[in-house]
């Protein structure tokens, strides 16, 4: 049965389908983990505080530890003879999937279960699913520049990989027929069921691709061995360099100027994101919820969930036509003009608020979700610029979520600030702050407009407006692009010939 399995799915499939077994379980925690812990265990305020910063800490060294454990080896040249291929690095990284794909949903199925104090359980929870989570997603994010090079072959990757997403979406949908906060037992049940759907994919999935991967690292082993034993006694062994250290990699990164203007860019992008993920429920209330219905909102909110997946899949075919580079500018731009129309239009137009509210969010994720081609591209320029024998794609991940993952925590607490500021709303107390910019008569543009409802909208413009003018004048100075990435592919095509997988043959 798996030989007839893996006779009939494509490597990019059973790669997308990695996707799916994520996406299903952390879409239902991203929705539920706070509600739970504040409405139902009844968390305090200072222990909700203290786990998220100790989260805060632990989600952004995790990733570079993770990645350095996970590619220190490839980070200095070997001995004669001893070069690791490309079918063995991919089998490393399943292996890694097949164990800690099960872990991640035994993860994932501790936070509904009331089993110690809510301050020490939500602390022990959050740590344990991220780190998990970012062992998964560290590896599967490698794969991608592990299996192939060439744009075309990660564009088919990345393609499956929206697709599986957008059907890990559904969660999201079922999961309102489930929840229940004053009888969370269906609740429970609907997350034993995913979280059991979801290791038996990781394990049969990553076992399909591991059989397909061990027959090509055996056969390249004996061609290794056949020439090992030809070269006895003509040449002298060459003595392995010494390894690199972490300070000498970070000196290293530090000069790859291509990579600080990304993760400059990148830093914004996952504030952005995970801004308009925190206040997206606040729009829908303050500035919606009077003129349209609470259908119209649940449906807002189901299409800016799955609609980033499906609009994915066309800008990967515009990808393939123009670039991910001019790709991405554009949506930069878009999300520039968008902002300014819709500041010009003013607040009283509904239906343009709702465009403007879920196309924010689309276009917002849909960028987030084509940046893994860039970081492959840049693991490329990595290999090339410092004569590295494998690339270490999984720690350069993991460097890229160091430096942006701190964008996470500055949404909430930027959000939370601009809200005091220009809506007088204190959003833990729950009522008007006295020294809040909305209450000055200067604002009387907004006449008649609550302060709440005008501080929310100026914070739905001024916010795409100022990260899009931050992100286009950094990706202006990225220079990995056109003529100088394709020279970049060359080179480590050529340098690691015979190394490489050919995805379409596999």
């Amino acid at each position: 049965m798996p030989f007839l399995l893996l006779c009939v799915f494509s490597t990019a499939l059973l790669y997308g389908c990695l996707a799916l077994f994520t996406s299903i379980l952390h879409n239902v925690f991203l929705l539920y983990y706070v509600e739970t812990f504040v409405s139902v265990y009844k968390i305090d305020k200072i222990s909700f505080w203290v786990g998220e910063t100790v989260f805060l800490i632990w989600n952004s060294l995790n990733d570079p530890l993770f990645g350095w454990l996970s590619d220190r080896a490839f980070l200095s040249s070997p001995q004669v003879g001893s070069q690791i291929t490309s079918p063995e690095v991919v089998l490393k990284r399943l292996q890694a999937l097949s164990r800690n794909g099960p872990l991640f949903a035994l993860s994932f199925l501790a936070f509904w279960v009331a089993w110690a104090r809510p301050g020490l359980q939500f602390l022990l929870c959050l740590c344990l699913y991220d780190g998990f989570l970012t062992i998964v997603d560290l590896n599967h994010s490698a794969l991608l520049a592990d299996l192939a090079v060439s744009a075309s072959d990660r564009t088919r990757l990345n393609f499956h990989c929206s697709v599986f997403s957008a059907l890990g979406s559904i969660s999201v949908f079922l999961s309102y027929s489930f929840w229940d906060k004053e009888d969370f037992f269906s609740f429970r049940l609907f997350c034993v069921t995913l979280a059991a759907f979801s290791t038996l994919g990781f394990v049969l999935v990553s076992q399909l691709l591991r059989r397909r991967f061990e027959s090509e690292v055996r056969m390249r082993q004996d061609e290794a061995l056949i020439l090992k034993e030809l070269s006895v006694g003509h040449a002298p062994l060459t003595q392995a360099e010494k390894p690199v250290t972490i300070g000498e990699y970070l000196r290293q990164l530090s000069k790859h100027r291509n990579f600080l203007w990304f993760v400059s860019m990148n830093l914004v992008q996952v504030f952005h994101c995970h801004f308009n993920n925190n206040f997206f429920p606040l729009f829908l209330e303050h500035l919606l919820s009077d003129s349209i219905s609470a259908s119209t909102g649940s449906i807002l909110l189901g299409i800016s969930y799955i609609a980033p997946h499906v609009n994915n899949l066309y800008f990967l075919t515009l990808c393939q036509r123009y670039g991910v580079y001019h790709v991405i500018r554009w949506l930069f731009m878009l999300k520039l003009g968008l902002s300014v129309a819709m500041l010009l239009a003013g607040a009283d137009h509904i239906y343009l608020l709702c465009i403007f509210i879920a196309s924010n969010r689309v276009f917002t994720e849909g960028t987030c979700k084509l940046l893994k081609l860039v970081i492959s591209d840049l693991v490329d320029e990595d290999f090339v610029l410092n004569r590295r024998h494998q690339a270490a794609s999984a720690l350069l991940f993991g460097m890229v979520a160091l430096v942006t993952k701190p964008g996470q925590t500055f949404a909430p607490l930027i959000g939370t600030w601009l809200l005091c500021v220009y809506a007088g709303y204190d959003i833990f107390e729950r009522e008007p702050v006295k020294d809040s910019l909305v209450a000055v008569p200067a604002v009387a543009s907004g006449a008649g407009t609550p302060p709440l409802r005008l501080g929310c909208f100026y914070m739905l413009v001024f916010v795409p407006i100022t990260c899009a003018l931050l992100q286009l004048t950094a990706w202006s100075r990225f220079t990995l692009h056109g003529r100088k990435l394709q020279g970049i592919k060359t080179q480590r095509q050529g340098t690691q010939h015979g190394h490489l997988i050919d995805v379409k043959a596999i």
